[in-house]
């Protein structure tokens, strides 16, 4: 049966997974952990370790779902990062949320040149008061094929970035 005009407007083109795709196809799998995260300016760093299972959305986006013993008061914590690439944007897009904050970070990047490490800004809590933001990047450098490292930087007032996070993710299969 034939399409009438109005349904025409409405049909939707199937995308194709471009390279940007495909390389978050690398990430799926299962991962374990081991982070350092500095809490504040001044105070000691706080070690946590965890379990990541990302899965994939079709072939156009990536689940990843993180359970960890989060710094502090040994409390858990589970996370859920959603990453794609927008073809249109011509950029990467995504979110994260962690059970223990309240915040959902937007995330926009790229990929580095050399295809190893995405960059990912957005923006959240921090500075000097409650409803203080700052600006953030989060990468993940693929080392190997059973490797990568997560990063977060803040950027201060004073326009500076101090490294908050680095974490390293280990391929259990």
């Amino acid at each position: 049966m034939a399409k009438t005009e109005s349904e025409q407007e409405f049909e939707v083109p199937m995308p194709e997974p471009q390279e940007e795709h495909m390389w978050l196809q690398k990430l799926i799998g299962e991962w374990e952990f081991e982070g350092e995260m500095m809490m504040a300016p001044g105070h000691p760093s706080q070690k946590y370790t965890g379990k990541e299972t990302v899965k994939p959305l079709g072939d156009l986006w990536i689940l990843a779902e993180g359970r960890d013993i989060s710094p502090g008061e040994g409390a858990s914590g589970t996370s859920l990062t959603v990453l794609g690439y927008d073809t249109d944007a011509k950029r990467f897009i995504g979110i994260f949320v962690v059970s223990i904050m309240t915040h959902m970070w937007i995330y926009h990047g790229e990929l580095d040149s050399a295809g190893k490490k995405l960059t990912l800004d957005t923006e959240g809590p921090g500075g000097k008061g409650p409803d203080a933001k700052a600006k953030f990047k989060d990468a993940i450098e693929v080392v190997s094929d059973d490797h990568r490292i997560l990063t977060s930087r803040m950027q201060s007032e004073d326009g500076q970035w101090h490294q908050l996070v680095e974490t390293h993710y280990h391929r259990v299969k």
